[in-house]
């Protein structure tokens, strides 16, 4: 007897063993399922747009469940990226923006509809009505009624407050409040009241109360920062038709609307933290009150070209924020020279994403890549948004080859410049932008403003030249002189920036 109770013990022990495993595989596959065949997906979308290298990065429930990188840091070597490798963000960085001040707002020492002027004295705009009603919010939500300036601190020498005090002479591009328009010098004012108030710079108060906490140890607010590291990706850009490496941008004095470099390991614990509502571990960084709020639609935004399966799309503070599926989306892309970052959440499925990428020029895989991991988390149909945003980026370059197709239809053929092109050369200046100069080299004319703002213009018709951009990705423009009633050249527009009025040569000194 006693033998058979032993017999049917090993018996069901030899049965339970298997169903056990069974049912442990079964619990590891469904908590895997979203991340199978996920490796593959990416490896193939990174070659099918000629990414150099990419890392992502996967929050779900508080913990990093998929963290790897792609590809290579730098084209030409073999280096690769892995999940702590260094990246550009971009305008990710505005969401740090509208959390400090978040954090301030907690603190007593501001409010979200304080005026501009309040903390900051001397910030002045176009139209003084602006001026005295623009609020922080306004900052942080693209209602300005101004159109985007950036050349104002691409490149240039100008400090944030120089960059501030020239927002003076940009005039609104369309009403206060009446619209979006998205616009990068509002975000660096809003960074600017974090010394005014706190007496720290916006770059050591982000490192105090947000990299230091969350343990964001190789994130920094300028590419100062990398000079010593290795594992740090080199931006590229392409170039007629090929990929190439370029220079990493110097964007100090742009900090608080896209200078952050980080990992997607380090942006994974942001992601902690905006998923736990503010709350991160045992710390407790952010009320709740200012995480609904910032994540609160402030200004209706058109919903864009390809924009995945929403009906709505609008700007909080520092994020976009759209429905998907039911459920709302929490997301922000970010774009400088020669890097591409996505990030984005669904708080309700605990879900967010960060990832980063060192292309610039038609690359919009980050964002494909984001709602992939969105519909296998939310156990939607598999869409091939790789496949589908590369259509859409066929369809943008398909216009854009229209549109250039049209310019040179109305060209007018056979026609010269009034002047020799020495007229031309000399410096121009706007008082938004300051001083341009134009030079005749060898035949040709060549404008220069700053390291990236510079390129050689190409006669078109007329007095009208075609500028073609040092650095690639800046897009297509017209620069037209005109002359005054001496028949000498006075000023110089050029499209999509501003006017430029020459500056009179100086008399040589009488001896």
């Amino acid at each position: 007897m006693k033998r058979r109770s032993q017999m049917i013990r090993t018996l069901n022990r030899s049965l339970t063993l298997p169903v056990l495993l069974l049912i442990s595989a079964q619990l590891i596959a469904a908590q895997d399922a979203p991340l199978q065949s996920l490796d593959d997906y990416i490896a193939k979308a990174r070659a099918d747009w000629g990414v150099p290298g990419l890392a992502i990065a996967i929050v779900k429930d508080d913990k990093i469940v998929f963290a790897k990188g792609y590809g290579v840091r730098k084209l030409g070597d073999s280096a690769p990226v892995n999940e702590r490798t260094i990246f550009a963000i971009g305008s990710e960085t505005k969401a740090f923006t509208a959390a400090a001040l978040a954090l301030l707002v907690d603190a007593g020492k501001l409010k979200w509809d304080d005026p501009v002027i309040k903390h900051l004295k001397d910030f002045q705009l176009y139209d003084p009505y602006v001026t005295r009603e623009i609020t922080i919010r306004d900052l942080l939500c693209h209602r300005s009624g101004l159109d985007r300036a950036d050349w104002l601190d691409d490149g240039t020498p100008f400090d944030r407050d120089e960059i501030l005090r020239r927002l003076r002479y940009q005039k609104p591009a369309w009403s206060f409040r009446s619209r979006f328009g998205y616009n990068n010098q509002m975000f660096i004012a809003a960074g600017q009241i974090i010394p005014a108030v706190t007496g720290k710079s916006w770059d050591d108060f982000v490192k105090e109360r947000f990299f230091a906490p969350l343990g964001m140890t190789s994130s920094s607010t300028s590419i100062t920062a990398l000079k010593n590291l290795d594992n740090v990706a080199m931006p590229h850009a392409k170039s007629e038709g090929e990929v190439r490496p370029i220079a990493w941008a110097l964007i100090d004095n742009s900090g608080p609307c896209g200078s952050i470099n980080s990992s997607v390991v380090d942006m994974a614990q942001w992601l902690r933290l905006q998923l736990g509502q503010g709350s991160y571990g045992d710390q407790k960084l952010l009320s709740l009150g200012a995480i609904e709020e910032m994540r609160t639609p402030q200004m209706t935004v058109p919903l864009e070209a390809g924009m995945p399966d929403a009906n709505f799309l609008s700007y909080g503070l520092g994020w976009f924020l759209h429905d998907y599926h039911g459920r709302k989306a929490i997301t922000h892309g970010g774009n400088v020279s020669g890097m591409v970052a996505s990030l984005g959440m669904i708080p309700e499925e605990k879900l967010g994403v960060a990832i980063l990428s060192n292309l610039s020029t038609g690359n919009i895989l980050p964002e494909a890549l984001l709602y992939r991991v969105f519909d296998a988390y939310l156990g939607l149909p598999a869409q091939d948004w790789s496949a589908r945003k590369l259509a859409l980026l066929r369809i943008l370059q398909a216009r854009q080859k229209t549109a250039a197709a049209q310019a040179e239809a109305a060209r007018v053929k056979n026609t010269k410049t009034s002047l020799p092109l020495t007229a031309y050369a000399g410096t121009y200046r706007s008082d938004l932008y300051g001083t341009v100069k134009v030079t005749e080299e060898q035949g040709l004319l060549r404008l220069s403003y700053s390291t990236p703002i510079s390129g050689t213009l190409e006669h078109w018709h007329y007095d009208t030249f075609h500028i073609k951009w040092a650095a690639s990705g800046t897009g297509d423009a017209f620069v037209t002189f005109t002359l005054n009633a001496q028949g000498k050249v006075d000023e110089m527009k050029v499209q999509n920036f501003d006017d430029f009025k020459r500056v009179p040569e100086r008399a040589p000194a009488v001896k």
